[in-house]
């Protein structure tokens, strides 16, 4: 088997609508955050890792995208082009599965990335992985750790590593980062065309397969334009 983690869909095919106006003329993996654009951060930790391709999907402004992808020099980029229709963060991995290979790979947002603290996170999510035991392993955030998020988190951890959703009558300690790790095998099954990962994750969270692991860092939620500034004050800090 391949080595964990050696290929990653990366995830740039959204409208950015909380990011108007800035979105109106480009796609929001190219907004700019201390003058680099949010997916280079994102390449950054991919380099870092030793990913070996990625694959892009874009919809959304995509000639923008490739262009940008073309100027790379790696990891090496191959595009799925969802310009018919965007079909959101399930079927948009799922459209590209035969581009990803067999082994599990890992799955960042291109608007949002995080600062590294100690062992990179990419590297963490990769040795925690337990292919018996894992369909996907997600790369979560402490609420106080993290910068332009206003929600009111995602997911408990429990003690073995396993992942339950936050009530909804209540918050949860720990955010989704824009990360994670996840095997081909979870997408059997899945529905044709447009769906959510979060539906899923549910199927994992029921099979007792949806695992997490907390970062060690900061993570900068890069939502609309007032948190450019908060991102840019982090990454000084």
């Amino acid at each position: 088997m391949a080595i964990p983690g050696d290929r990653a869909m990366v995830l740039a095919a959204g409208y950015g609508q909380r990011m108007r106006p800035l979105t109106l003329t480009r796609p929001k993996p190219l907004v700019e955050v201390a003058g680099k654009p949010l997916i280079g951060y994102g390449f950054d930790r991919l380099r870092a890792a030793g990913v070996s391709t990625a694959v892009v999907n874009v919809h959304y402004l995509a000639g923008q995208i490739e262009a940008w992808a073309a100027m790379q020099a790696s990891p090496r980029i191959v595009i799925s082009d969802e310009r018919a229709v965007l079909l959101d963060t399930g079927g948009g991995i799922a459209r590209a599965l035969p581009l990803l290979g067999e082994a599990p790979f890992f799955v960042i947002n291109s608007d949002s990335y995080w600062l590294e603290e100690g062992a990179p996170a990419l590297a963490r999510l990769r040795h925690a992985w337990d292919d018996t035991r894992m369909d996907c392993l997600l790369l979560l955030s402490p609420l106080a750790r993290t910068v332009g998020y206003d929600g009111a988190g995602d997911f408990v951890l429990g003690a073995d590593g396993r992942l339950v959703r936050r009530a909804a009558s209540s918050g949860a300690p720990l955010a989704y980062a824009g990360g994670y790790l996840v095997a081909p095998r979870l997408f059997e099954g899945a529905p044709a065309g447009k769906f959510s990962m979060n539906l899923l994750w549910d199927r994992a969270i029921a099979t007792g397969r949806l695992f997490g692991l907390e970062h060690a860092g900061r993570w900068l939620h890069v939502g609309e334009p007032a948190s450019i500034a908060l991102a840019e004050q982090a990454l000084r800090a």
